[in-house]
């Protein structure tokens, strides 16, 4: 779906058309979601998050600005929320890792589920912005020019966080044992 979908839907969701909002939701759902999981690295506080950024977004509708993006609009809330759920919530729950393959070799499962508990704990040992700015970029996919407009920083602020939080991992990534091969 396109931007012109998005400003189309939030048009009629302003006129009272509450199916156009469920659509949004619908949407963006997972991807918010997926977010504020990597986030969290909780499931039920990322349901949560995004729960409240939706919740924000239908509150705050008629302040956005069609001149932009709507999915722009929406995820730098998303962002906000998630960094303030973890600045008002130090402590991190660990995720569960108990969905695995059917067809998976044993060995092979248990090599990579070790391999992305140690990534994720290591994600989590970065600071919020640069955390962010790794699961925009690595994760979720979005361009530089993307995660500026999101975190509403300079583009050459995204290069020079995500040039130091790919340091910042490395190192924690070789003191907890993972090294590439």
């Amino acid at each position: 779906m396109s931007d012109r979908d998005d400003k189309e839907l939030v048009r009629r969701c302003l006129e009272g058309d509450r199916g156009a909002f469920e659509s949004l939701v619908d949407r963006y759902q997972k991807t918010l979601f997926n977010f504020a999981l990597r986030m969290t690295h909780s499931v039920s506080d990322a349901e949560d998050i995004a729960q409240s950024a939706f919740l924000k977004v239908y509150e705050k509708l008629d302040s956005f600005d069609p001149n932009y993006k709507f999915f722009s609009w929406l995820y730098r809330i998303a962002v906000n929320e998630s960094l303030n759920f973890i600045k008002h919530r130090r402590q991190v729950e660990r995720l569960e890792d108990d969905i695995v393959a059917d067809e998976a070799d044993p060995e092979q499962t248990y090599d990579e589920d070790q391999t992305t508990r140690t990534v994720q704990s290591a994600l989590m040992e970065l600071s919020e912005n640069h955390r962010s700015v790794v699961i925009l970029k690595h994760l979720q996919g979005f361009s530089y020019a993307e995660i500026s407009g999101i975190l509403n920083i300079p583009e050459k602020k995204v290069k020079s966080r995500l040039f130091t939080a790919r340091v910042q991992l490395k190192d924690v990534l070789i003191s907890k044992g993972l090294e590439r091969e």
